[in-house]
């Protein structure tokens, strides 16, 4: 195996994460690359031989393997021909599999969540339980850490977030249980219809021992009916919500309260359905239900994505910077107000890139309190909602909420645009943002 001859296509941390661990297996390895400076150059090994330009197929043929970046479609003309000529391609999910299934990694449980939307916010929140829980845990593949840079004896459980384009290159995972939370219209730049898109996600079905499907998205939905399988939704069954005798919100569990949902620090519905999530996946690798929900106590989100950050005066601030398109605010927005005992204030506004703001219109007639609008498509947005405020920048938008809002309201940035007109990243201005707010409590008088 040690002669074996392997091409790892793309560079950039994952590429370098499949580098160095085939260089650990004594492989002899050529890495490939479109770009002429990519991304990771500089840290790569001298014996290996980095081949720039367009990807040639006669040339990737002649390797016994070939890894591929997640970004590179298995579509492309080139590693096409390879496939004809009969080369595996996998890509650095599959190496971490095969390795997963030494030995020395007998003992680990994993988890692989997919979906189009709130993968990171469950892989996230189910790390912190497992940490909370006292569990040695390592958390990545396509949020943070490559997946290859995670192996370690001494872990008990890995939690992998998976992206349709990893799944494409992945076939021998055996994860104790594998979500798709949600299916909606994405990358339809890289597949030739949505059904494709879908049947991409479902391989990660494919490959566990346990289905956990959203009750309330029929996409996500096991196609063998013989699998092993729970749920999550809406309603009380399994994983679920409920109203106590006290006329709180709850999550659930087959029907029994587990926590209101008023003492989340997640916001909004599509939080609810997440945190369910993140239950019913931790419940079945083994971890504390008291870690569990301590955790969701205590958890404020990635940061700029719904993340929570104060509460003053009885009012929740939510930083949502991280929503740059149309979609991204409507599912922040959606049904927010009758998830809060008084009124949702929104701030948007940026370079909307193009966009038709028109979309915003329904659910903006749902917002209650205040909807103030900055930034360089300001009026665009602002004409679509008659109660629109117009101000300059966001510290303007921050006082005049600040004056407004009362005891039971929620405050959130959640701009629909990109950052650039005024801003470095959508980074940069949820960083302002939360310092703005941060420093609310000193006008307190």
């Amino acid at each position: 195996m040690s002669n074996q001859q392997i091409a790892v296509l793309g560079l950039g941390e994952t590429g370098l994460s499949c580098v160095n661990f085939l260089l650990k297996q004594t492989k002899q390895v050529t890495v490939f690359d479109t770009r002429q400076t990519p991304p990771g150059e500089d840290k790569l090994d001298s014996s290996v031989k980095l081949i720039k330009g367009e990807l040639n197929g006669e040339l990737l043929a002649k390797f016994d393997l070939i890894v591929a970046s997640p970004g590179i479609a298995l579509a492309t003309p080139a590693l096409q021909f390879a496939l004809a000529r009969g080369c595996e391609i996998i890509g650095d999910i599959e190496l971490f599999a095969r390795e997963l299934k030494k030995p020395a990694y007998a003992h680990a449980k994993l988890v692989t969540i997919s979906g189009s939307n709130g993968k990171s916010t469950v892989t996230s929140l189910l790390g912190e339980m497992a940490d909370t829980a006292k569990v040695k845990v390592a958390v990545g593949g396509n949020i943070g850490i490559p997946a290859l840079e995670l192996l370690s004896p001494e872990i008990d459980l890995y939690i992998l977030e998976l992206s349709s384009f990893q799944l494409e290159t992945t076939c021998s995972l055996n994860a104790d249980i594998a979500t798709i939370l949600n299916v909606s219209e994405d990358h339809m730049d890289r597949y030739d219809s949505y059904a494709h898109y879908t049947a991409a996600k479902h391989r990660i079905y494919e490959q566990c021992k346990m289905v956990l499907y959203n009750r309330d998205d029929p996409l996500t939905y096991p196609k063998n009916p013989g699998v092993n399988k729970t749920s999550f939704g809406f309603d009380q069954r399994a994983y679920g919500l409920l109203t106590n005798a006290q006329l709180q919100i709850c999550l659930a569990k087959e029907g029994s309260a587990l926590l209101a949902v008023q003492h989340l620090k997640l916001s909004g519905k599509h939080n609810w359905m997440n945190a369910l999530a993140a239950l019913a996946l931790g419940e079945a690798v083994g971890l504390s239900e008291t870690a569990m929900l301590t955790t969701l106590q205590e958890y404020a989100g990635l940061s700029h994505r719904c993340e929570f950050v104060a509460e003053i005066n009885h009012v929740r601030w939510i930083n949502d910077s991280k929503a740059t398109n149309i979609g991204a605010t409507q599912a922040a927005l959606l049904g927010l107000s009758e998830t809060i005992p008084g009124k949702v204030h929104v701030i948007l506004g940026g370079d909307g890139k193009g966009a038709d703001f028109s979309e915003l219109a329904a659910v903006l007639k749902e917002i209650e309190g205040l909807i103030v609008c900055f930034g360089a498509d300001r009026q665009k947005i602002a004409a679509q909602n008659k109660r629109a405020l117009l101000v300059e920048n966001l510290d303007q938008a921050v006082a005049k909420i600040f004056t407004t809002a009362q005891a039971g309201d929620l405050v959130i940035l959640s701009p629909a645009c990109a950052s650039l007109d005024m801003y470095k990243n959508f980074m940069q201005r949820g960083d302002h943002f939360k310092n703005l707010v941060k420093a609310l409590p000193a006008r307190i008088n």
